[in-house]
């Protein structure tokens, strides 16, 4: 996958997204960080850069929580691409955020690391802290795995810095 494709991903994010305030509001996030952060060899550890989009509208308050669709994609540095979709939960202590999720995915091994497969499952924890109102800072953790279901499975564990903003 190639810049072109990551730019009209990004462009329909955010066409797609509800950007009136009085529809509700658009969550849009940005995250750096390091890709196969506890690779042994440490021959496809890489950073990565990536972007996230909750729909609001979506949301859901249930006995177990309140869960909201998350949709997303990231790049490493050796051009490995993981488009993802999937659910988010959200847990508060006043300021303070935590947020699971899963996201199955497609992932395109580019000049990096063979996943084994190009469906692959993204488990994330995030811990976030509010600044302000509409904006958050966040430390994440995730693993990505295929399950199994590919030819090898080695799995990824990758660490982010999010900043997100409500619009």
């Amino acid at each position: 996958m190639n810049l072109k494709s990551i730019l009209v991903l990004v462009f329909t994010i955010f066409a797609t997204s509800n950007l009136v305030a009085d529809e509700g509001e658009a969550n849009i996030s940005f995250y750096t960080g390091t890709f196969d952060v506890i690779d042994k060899e440490g021959d496809d550890q890489t950073s990565l850069f990536g972007i996230e989009h909750k729909n609001p509208n979506l949301f859901r308050d249930t006995f177990l929580g309140k869960f909201k669709p998350v949709t997303g994609a990231f790049m490493t540095g050796d051009s490995s691409v993981y488009l993802y979709t999937g659910i988010e939960g959200q847990y508060g202590i006043g300021p303070l955020k935590i947020l699971p999720s899963f996201a199955p995915g497609y992932y395109e091994k580019g000049d990096g690391k063979d996943l084994g497969s190009v469906l692959e499952f993204k488990s994330e924890i995030k811990v976030g802290l509010e600044l302000f109102e509409n904006s958050k800072l966040s430390y994440s953790y995730s693993h990505i795995s295929n399950n199994e279901w590919g030819d090898t499975n080695p799995g990824t564990d990758n660490q982010q810095i999010t900043f997100s903003k409500n619009f």
